[in-house]
Order: structure tokens, then C-alpha cells, then sequence
């Protein structure tokens, strides 16, 4: 198990949250899942559980600075360390609109929750790390090119400044033995909801691009993110892991 006895902080219960969640119990770590809402938390919960994972909640807002550090507090105290933490959770995008038709709050909203969520879990882990003189921190989305054939207003640039989080975290961290790696994507038709309006045209722009001709699972995304918070990629920090089936190029 690439992950015994570790424990890991996940924010978010969403779909990619969900599969993260499951990557990581089947690989041995405690997953400590928190999100603002109850019942997909517990939902998300029951599921590591009959899948012979061990897990705890919290109903945590994770842009709230006070109640992200209580929790990070409380994993430490009661489990004994802070070993991996990944931020998954909404925030709140708005596509399909192009950006000369976008409002400001809308254009915005996810640059500032991005990266405000991913710097307050990512200092309250770290800040454990820091003494453990271990750990791994987690991000999600990557840079990419924009899509020509979708408008997905300000959520690529709040992707970009979470990278670039993600880098000087690198670079602060490493010298306490701490590691920082991004999981890039190419998009995941399974997180697009069915009936949405132009799905199906939405899913094929995804594939199409693609060098094995799929895109990534969220199974997939699961079982990459345990790779990359494992030992067995101990070398790797300040840098992404390539899950686009080719669809990105490095």
C-alpha cells in the first residue's frame, strides 16, 4: 500500500474529491475529508467505508482562514500528523459566457476563491509539515491552453495563479522536506453533468485532442494522486504530473 499510515486532508466531496478520497483509502492512508456540505461529505464517506477505507469528516468551509486551521489542528492532534492535504473544492466558476459579455464578480470569483482556498489549506498543512520535516501538498487543474471552442471565463486563469502558488509553496517548503505536485488535466466528461446543454459536443472537444484517444478518468485522477503523495515519487516536487492521455504535450 503506497499510502500506510499516512494521513491525508481532503477539501472538497465533489466528484474529484470523491475519487481522490477512494485513491488514496485504497492505497492504506486515513482520508480527512472536509466540505461545506453534510450530506455529500457522508455520501462520499459511506462509500470509503464499504470500500474497507478508514476516513473522518468535518463540515468545513474551506475559505474560511479560522476553521481551515482548526481542522488542520485537530487531524494533527488526534491523528498524530498532517501528511498529504489537496484542495478539490468548487469555486465557483461561471462558463460558457464569453469574457466580453462577463460580468466582473463572475470573471473573478474563481480567481479569488482558487487561490485564497488552496493557500489557506496549503499554510495550515504545511505549518504541521514544517515540524514533521515531511509531507506532500497536492493541487489540481494546471496550466493549459484556451479552449477554441468554449468559453470558460476566469476559471483557466484561477488554474494559472494556483500553479503559480503551487510553485513558490515548492520552493519555500522544500528545504523542510516537504513536496508540492500538480495533477494536470485535459477536462473530465464525467464531472459534466448529463443533460447539460452540449455535452456531448463538450466531451468530444475533450477527447479529440487526445493521444490514446480517451480522456482521464476519475478513477484515473484517484490512483495519480496516491502516486504522487507516495514515497515512490520521492524526486518529484515543483512539478506536475501529466494526466491529459496527450491532449497536453510537456
Amino acid at each position: 500500500m503506497l499510502l500506510k499510515d499516512k494521513n491525508a486532508l481532503v477539501y472538497g466531496a465533489g466528484g474529484i474529491g470523491r475519487a481522490v478520497a477512494l485513491g488514496f483509502a485504497r492505497e492504506g492512508a486515513t482520508v480527512h475529508l472536509a466540505s461545506r456540505t453534510p450530506a455529500r461529505l457522508e455520501a462520499v464517506a459511506a462509500e470509503v467505508r464499504e470500500a474497507g477505507g478508514t476516513v473522518s469528516t468535518a463540515v468545513v468551509d474551506a475559505l474560511d482562514e479560522t476553521a481551515v486551521d482548526a481542522h488542520a489542528e485537530a487531524v494533527a492532534k488526534e491523528a498524530g500528523s498532517v501528511d498529504v492535504c489537496i484542495n478539490l473544492v468548487s469555486v465557483g466558476d461561471v462558463q460558457g459566457t464569453p469574457l466580453a459579455e462577463m460580468t466582473l464578480s463572475d470573471f473573478e470569483a474563481p480567481v479569488h476563491n482558487a487561490v485564497r482556498t488552496t493557500f489557506l489549506t496549503s499554510k495550515a498543512a504545511a505549518r504541521h509539515m514544517i515540524r514533521q520535516k515531511s509531507g506532500v501538498l497536492l493541487t489540481f487543474g494546471g496550466v493549459g491552453d484556451p479552449m477554441h471552442d468554449y468559453f470558460i471565463g476566469g476559471f483557466q486563469v484561477a488554474l494559472s495563479a494556483v500553479d503559480m502558488l503551487r510553485k513558490q509553496f515548492a520552493a519555500e517548503l522544500g528545504p523542510h522536506g516537504v513536496r508540492v505536485v500538480g495533477l494536470k488535466t485535459g477536462g473530465i466528461p464525467e464531472s459534466i453533468p448529463e443533460g447539460f446543454e452540449g455535452r456531448d459536443e463538450l466531451v468530444a472537444s475533450l477527447v479529440e485532442p487526445t493521444m490514446l484517444g480517451r480522456t482521464a478518468t476519475y478513477e484515473d485522477v484517484g490512483n495519480a494522486a496516491a502516486f504522487a503523495a507516495s514515497d515512490r515519487a520521492a524526486s518529484i516536487t515543483a512539478s506536475e504530473l501529466n494526466i491529459t492521455c496527450g491532449a497536453i504535450v510537456d
